[in-house]
């Protein structure tokens, strides 16, 4: 469980020091994104890899365990703040997408934190939604 929530939460946390246009279109970062969590400390497993989709600046779960909840937001700037939740343990993220690639940092309470990079696949999938 505290690996999925990390997992997503970086995945999700999609994203950090890039800085894009202010004046960005909305639905600019829609699509979906491959996103691999790192944790560089903490109970969680090492490496976790998941996909999210965006579609006018909210972002949902696409692959993960069964369970998982995510919510979040991508601004028109890029900034990503997100929420995950599976079973009783939490997690946040937070960090900025760019031209298809996006960074960020996770952080699951006391229990690992570590940094996410995403980059988004050539589909489009989710502005067909």
């Amino acid at each position: 469980m505290i690996k999925l929530v990390a997992a997503a939460a970086l995945a999700a946390g999609l994203f950090s020091p890039i800085s894009p246009s202010a004046h960005a279109a909305p639905g600019a970062n829609n699509g979906t994104w491959s996103v691999e969590l790192v944790t560089e400390s903490g109970l969680c497993n090492a490496r976790y890899t998941y996909a999210l989709a965006i579609r006018e600046g909210q972002v949902r779960l696409v692959s993960g365990e069964a369970g998982a909840r995510v919510s979040g937001h991508v601004g028109a700037d890029g900034s990503v703040g997100l929420a995950v939740t599976t079973g009783t343990a939490s997690g946040t993220g937070t960090g900025r997408l760019q031209a298809g690639t996006g960074s960020g940092t996770w952080k699951v309470a006391t229990l690992c934190s570590g940094h996410w990079t995403a980059r988004r696949r050539n589909d489009r999938t989710a502005q067909a939604d």
